[in-house]
């Protein structure tokens, strides 16, 4: 493997601001920011969203978003189509 044209996989911080959740997690991401997690200074990467967050994975999805595509069609043109 060639030393030159690889990424440096280490391990980083991701900060996920909106739940104030920190993932050490190995990745080759550049980032100039560091943070000192755990006793270590680690490269830091702050988030919007992660999955601490993210909707579909907290369970905290909208209703209408399980409903479907079809039943959002009804419920808007339901009355039209069976000719009222």
């Amino acid at each position: 493997m060639k030393s030159t044209i690889h990424p440096v996989f280490r391990p980083v911080v991701f900060h996920d601001t909106s739940v104030d959740r920190y993932f050490k997690i190995g990745s080759t991401i550049k980032t100039e920011r560091t943070i000192d997690f755990q006793g270590e200074i680690l490269p830091y990467v702050a988030l919007d969203i992660s999955s601490a967050s993210h909707p579909h994975y907290t369970g905290r999805q909208q209703a209408v978003a399980r409903e479907g595509g079809a039943a959002r069609f009804r419920q808007r043109y339901g009355r039209l189509v069976a000719g009222e």
